[in-house]
C-alpha cells in the first residue's frame, strides 16, 4: 500500500487501484486511513441497482488480511471469539467477532481454515491495526500474526457475479456460501470466497496487489460489470441489514444487543462451562435472559431519511434509543434505518417517532432485513 499526503498534513493509505479509481472519475474520500471511491459518475442510486441487477465491483483493499497460524492457532483463536474455530473444515469461512472482556466487540470478521495450522481473518480497515495488536498480544507464542499488507481483496456482488468470474475459472460457480477456494483468474492466483457485504450473492477475491489492476480491468471488461463505491455499498448493506462496525456495533454493544446472537457457538449454549472468551459470563446471560436493549429495523412513515444518532422516542416523548445507521434504500424505494431501542420497544409494528427540524415524524420498528438475501447455499 502506498500513502498519500492530504491537505492537514495527514497521510492516507492508498489501494493498488487508486489511479484505476481516479481513471474512471471517482470521487475520492477518506475512509478507515484510506483514501477509497465514495461514488462514480452514474452516481450511488446507479450502483446500488446495477449490483442487484447484475453485477458491482468494490475495491476492498482497506479491509485487514491477517494470517494467524500455528499448531494451537484454532484453540487459542476460541479464546477470543465465540466461534468454533476447530471446527471448520478446510477453505470453510464463518463470520465472527471479537469480543471484549465487558461483553462487547472489538471488531466483526471473517475467518477462514487455509490448513489445519492456518487461519485467514478479514477485518475492518479501521480496526485492522488495533485488531493485530491485540492478537499479538492475547495468542500464545507459538502462534504467528501477519498482516499480509501485499494483498489486495476486491468483490464482486451481484447476480451475475457467478457467471462473470465463471468466464475466468469454471470451477468458482461451485463454490458454496462461506466456502473458498484458490483459483486462477485470468493469470491471477486468487483466493475466491463466496461471501459479500450487500446480501447479493457474490464473491471476494485475495490476490497479490501487483495483480489487483490487471484483473480489475479485465472485469470491467465484461458488459455486466460496473464499479461500485462506498456509498453504493453502505446502502446495498443497510438494505441488508448488516452491521457497520463503529456505527450499528462496537466495544459497547453485545452480540446479544446486536442481533448477532447466532455467531455463538452450540457448543457453548450446550456447555457454558467451555466458554473461555471474553465477556462469556454477561454473553451467554443475556442469550438466557434477553438484553436490555435490542437492534431493530425502522421505517419512517414519511420521504424524510433519518440519520445516525436521531433520538428514538415512544408515544410519551420519553427516550427509548437511538439510530446507528440510516439513509434511502433505492431498492426498498424509501428511507430505511436502523437502530437501539428498550427490549420491550423491539417488536415489530411498534410505532415510535423522532424530531427532526423541530417536527415530530413517525417512525415504525419493522423486521430486518429489508431485502431479503440471495446468498448461494445450494
Amino acid at each position: 500500500m502506498t500513502t498519500a499526503a492530504i491537505a492537514d498534513g495527514a497521510a492516507l493509505l492508498r489501494t493498488p487501484l487508486h489511479d484505476l479509481h481516479r481513471e474512471l472519475g471517482a470521487r475520492m474520500v477518506p475512509f478507515a486511513g484510506f483514501e477509497l471511491p465514495v461514488q462514480y459518475p452514474p452516481g450511488i442510486r446507479h450502483e446500488h441497482l446495477h449490483t442487484r441487477a447484475l453485477a458491482g465491483l468494490f475495491d476492498i483493499s482497506h479491509m485487514g488480511q491477517i494470517l494467524v497460524s500455528g499448531p494451537d492457532a484454532a484453540a487459542q483463536l476460541e479464546r477470543l471469539m465465540p466461534a468454533d474455530i476447530a471446527g471448520l473444515k478446510l477453505f470453510q469461512q464463518r463470520y465472527s467477532i471479537l469480543t471484549h472482556p465487558s461483553g462487547g466487540i472489538l471488531d466483526d470478521l471473517m475467518v477462514t481454515r487455509l490448513s489445519l495450522e492456518d487461519f485467514l481473518l478479514v477485518v475492518n480497515g479501521a480496526c485492522r491495526v488495533g485488531d493485530l495488536r491485540h492478537l499479538r498480544a492475547a495468542l500464545a507464542p507459538g502462534c504467528t500474526v501477519k498482516l499480509q499488507d501485499d494483498q489486495a481483496l476486491l468483490a464482486v456482488q451481484g447476480p451475475e457475479a457467478a457467471p462473470v468470474l465463471s468466464s475466468l475459472a469454471a470451477g468458482v460457480s461451485h463454490l458454496r456460501f462461506l466456502q473458498a477456494g484458490e483459483f486462477d483468474l485470468g493469470g491471477v492466483r486468487c483466493l475466491v470466497h463466496r461471501c459479500g457485504y450487500t446480501g447479493e450473492d457474490g464473491f471476494e477475491l485475495s490476490m497479490p496487489a501487483v495483480d489487483a489492476e490487471p484483473l480489475a480491468r479485465r472485469l470491467l471488461a465484461h458488459p455486466a460489470v460496473q464499479p461500485a463505491g462506498l456509498g453504493a455499498r453502505d446502502t446495498l448493506r443497510l438494505e441488508a441489514g448488516l452491521c457497520l462496525y463503529g456505527h450499528d456495533i462496537d466495544a459497547t454493544t453485545t452480540p446479544v444487543e446486536a442481533g448477532l446472537d447466532w455467531v455463538i457457538a452450540h457448543k457453548y449454549r450446550q456447555n457454558l462451562g467451555r466458554a473461555r472468551f471474553p465477556g462469556a459470563e454477561r454473553i451467554l446471560g443475556e442469550l438466557s435472559t434477553g438484553p436490555a436493549r435490542r437492534r431493530v429495523g425502522l421505517l419512517p412513515q414519511d420521504r424524510a431519511p433519518v440519520r445516525e444518532g436521531t433520538e428514538l422516542r415512544n408515544a410519551r416523548s420519553e427516550k427509548i434509543g437511538a439510530v446507528t445507521s440510516g439513509g434511502f434504500g433505492p431498492s426498498v424505494g424509501a428511507p430505511i434505518a436502523m437502530g437501539y431501542v428498550a427490549g420491550r420497544h423491539a417488536a415489530p409494528g411498534t410505532e415510535l417517532a423522532v424530531e427532526m427540524r423541530g417536527r415530530a415524524h413517525a417512525i415504525r420498528v419493522v423486521a430486518l432485513p429489508f431485502v431479503k438475501p440471495r446468498h448461494h447455499r445450494a
